[in-house]
């Protein structure tokens, strides 16, 4: 059953792959998985070592260059709140360190000021700089550098 240690094999590559992002651990575990049909197939250690050296040695110096670049040339994308950083609002309820409202992107959010000294009148742009639970910490547009 040389199978099935193959399998096994692909399996802990698999969750080490998981854990640490790097696309090499990944790669391994495919490459053990073509060792384990090479096996499956009825070919010797040495073929099923060959087809590993093989399978590997194609993914790390082919596939994995290609597959950082592609996701170098993506964009990081946000979700939910998060997509808000960055975006500008205007104060429709004075904000301060502790409580104040803003309009952003038409919906109404509770808001306070990044810096604890401001008061943002009703009326003024500002710059989302955080989102802390359901309250955006904004600076006032004017002034940015």
């Amino acid at each position: 059953m040389p199978w099935f240690v193959w399998l096994l094999a692909a399996g802990v590559l698999g969750a080490a792959e998981f854990f640490t992002l790097t696309l090499v651990f990944g790669l391994l575990a495919g490459a053990a998985l073509v060792a384990a049909v090479v096996s499956g197939v009825g070919v010797g250690l040495l073929g099923q070592l060959v087809a590993l050296a093989a399978a590997a040695a194609a993914g790390l110096v082919i596939g994995r260059p290609i597959v950082l670049r592609a996701m170098q040339r993506q964009p990081l994308t946000y979700e939910g709140s998060d997509a808000l950083i960055g975006k500008r609002g205007e104060v429709t309820r004075e904000v301060t360190a502790t409580h104040g409202l803003i309009k952003i992107s038409g919906e109404e959010w509770s808001a306070r000021a990044f810096d604890e000294t401001h008061v943002i009148p009703v009326g003024s742009l500002v710059d989302v700089m955080e989102i802390q639970g359901a309250t955006a910490v904004v600076y006032p547009r004017e002034l940015l550098p």
